[in-house]
């Protein structure tokens, strides 16, 4: 059933297919069932790449099953190898293809290629599209350095000691980035930018744009850098133990986290990193490639309409940590409620929930999601493009800020998360749906006004068409509004509209309705009622609403009308 709604994520086999469509030269040979090639429009699509993903599909029919799969594997092997090359093949199967048990990978594992074939055991019933990526990438480094392996015991000397030794600057490796990666690609040219700037190279880049023989480059550098944990944190610990090389794990996200990401590079490599993080503290208006403008946004007057927005947050547990703490460190923002579909990674995120205060959503039903975001009546929601969906119903702005993405999250510009850099995007793209909400709201509010009316707009020339009246979005089936739990909140609002429907800073909580003899479930708005709550800013308009619903219901009202509407007022303002 699930299937047939939004997922967060794939199955494991497209995960690691993520990792053979971001690499070179590998090649990726999946045992499926004709209809399972659907996956390929995920890469021609969303990112719009110009060839598809290097993937052979067996693409085995029903009348197969009766005969011998095992065969068409080896066939489709072959084939596979003798038409493109690869430097180094992955042999899988897709989630109905584990049903047969025909177990490909050691089926090419005998063939005796002359390459590298790295079989892939994905339990598609069990695990996702993260994890599959992310135990696609180990198998596939394992594979390729465990030759070079030393022997265990060995020890490697400091890196500060080699390259002052070797009078060279320190090398790094970034793991991780991939193909339909949030802004991954992005992200990589701007940490590479930025660790040129500290006097770092970048070695090895993986799996993004990598080749097999930039794999086996892989322990030639001086350190590794972990981008993106869901992808690379498996390989980076693999290679922490067996190469005995330093892992940076700072993810720098936010300015907070690259400050820190910045000063763990100096720790590792002995780079006096001062100079650099004084000169991006300077924080004045000017553009500068090195220099993040979010502080001295946040230090403007218009800042204040900021201050103490309500925001939701879900995604990945990587994009959803850096999310929370630059909403709540670097904004001032409220985080009511964070959440992830990552369940391998749900320790942290109920560490730093509980640390903030709230409860944390693990969850990978967008239902679920949804009827969270409902409850907590957040101002923003910071999320995947399912919480886009979920906010443009519920009438909250929202910022997407994670996988899973739709196309226009891959824009044509560099467009980063990670860095100074990515931090300017970061507040461009969270506070301009506020910003335009907030300007909405006052066209709508003005709209009956002779000054905002055709007729009297002087630079059209009056030869527009009227416009169609705004509407307010449609309330989800059901009783869903009327029967959320509202608890307290902080709220940044027009003071006249506070006034008109009673919001206080600290709402008060609901308390038990006297008893009814007639049980409704439902209140209907009259017109006039609903003229009144359209005045409401957008962003607390949901709330009004379910306050009033909720105190009719309790009081056996039918009909909601405006007197209705101020009673709750009167209720809740007590």
């Amino acid at each position: 059933m699930e299937l047939t709604l939004w997922t967060y994520e794939g199955p494991p086999h497209v995960g690691a297919m993520r990792i053979a469509t971001s690499m070179t030269g590998v090649h990726y040979v999946l045992h499926a069932p004709q209809g399972d090639t659907y996956a390929d429009l995920l890469f021609t699509m969303i990112e719009r790449r110009d060839r598809r993903p290097p993937v052979t599909y067996t693409t085995f029919q029903a009348r197969d099953l009766g005969g011998d799969t095992a065969e068409l594997v080896k066939t489709s092997v072959r084939e596979a190898y003798e038409r493109f090359q690869p430097d180094a093949l992955l042999v899988g199967e897709s989630c109905t293809a584990e049903l047969i048990q025909d177990q490909p990978g050691s089926l090419a594992q005998g063939m005796s290629l002359p390459v590298p074939v790295i079989p892939l055991e994905l339990p598609a019933y069990s695990k996702k599209e993260n994890w599959g990526a992310s135990e696609t990438f180990y198998h596939l480094v394992r594979a390729l350095l465990q030759p070079l392996a030393p022997p265990p015991g060995t020890t490697r000397e400091p890196v500060i000691d080699v390259v002052r030794r070797e009078n060279r600057r320190p090398r790094a490796n970034l793991l991780g980035a991939t193909a339909l990666g949030f802004r991954n690609r992005d992200d990589v040219r701007e940490i590479t930018r930025l660790l040129h700037d500290l006097g770092v190279d970048v070695h090895v880049c993986a799996p993004h744009n990598a080749t097999v023989a930039d794999i086996r480059r892989i322990p030639e550098a001086d350190f590794n850098i972990v981008m993106y944990p869901e992808v690379a944190d498996t390989a980076a610990r693999w290679l922490e133990k067996t190469f005995r090389m330093p892992t940076v794990k700072t993810v720098p996200i936010g300015v907070l986290a690259t400050r820190e990401f910045v000063q763990e590079i100096g720790t590792v490599t002995g780079i006096d990193v001062q100079p650099l993080l004084e000169h991006e503290r300077a924080g004045t208006a000017q553009v500068d490639a090195s220099r993040s403008l979010l502080p001295w946004y946040s230090r403007s007057v218009d800042s204040t309409y900021l201050t103490g927005k309500r925001v939701f947050v879900f995604g990945d547990a990587t994009h959803v940590l850096a999310a929370a703490r630059i909403a709540k460190d670097e904004l001032g923002f409220e985080v009511v409620g964070i959440g992830t579909y990552s369940r391998e990674f749900a320790r942290p995120i109920r560490e730093y929930a509980a640390k903030i205060g709230v409860e944390a959503l693990i969850s990978d039903d967008y239902l679920a999601v949804e009827q969270k975001v409902s409850e907590l009546a957040p101002e923003l929601v910071l999320g995947t493009q399912m919480e886009r969906h979920i906010a443009k119903r519920l009438g909250v702005p929202c910022a997407v800020i994670s996988a899973p993405i739709h196309v226009q999250d891959v824009p044509a510009r560099h467009s980063p998360q990670m860095g100074f850099e990515g931090a300017n995007v970061i507040f461009d793209t969270w506070v301009h749906p506020l910003m335009m909400g907030l300007e909405e709201h006052l066209l709508h509010m003005f709209r009956d006004d002779f000054e905002f009316g055709d007729g009297h707009a002087s630079h059209l020339h009056n030869a527009a068409p009227k416009a169609a009246p705004m509407r307010e979005p449609a309330a989800p089936a059901g009783n869903s509004y009327s029967t959320a739990t509202v608890t307290g909140s902080h709220e940044i609002i027009v003071p006249e509209a506070a006034s008109a429907v009673g919001l206080t800073e600290e709402e008060s909580e609901i308390t038990p309705a006297t008893p009814v003899a007639a049980v409704i479930t439902s209140a209907r708005w009259l017109p006039p009622a609903e003229a009144e709550l359209k005045k409401i800013p957008f962003f607390v308009r949901g709330k009004v609403r379910r306050n009033t619903e909720r105190f009719a219901i309790d009081r056996g009202i039918a009909e909601i009308t405006v007197d209705t509407m101020y009673d709750a007022k009167a209720f809740y303002g007590r």
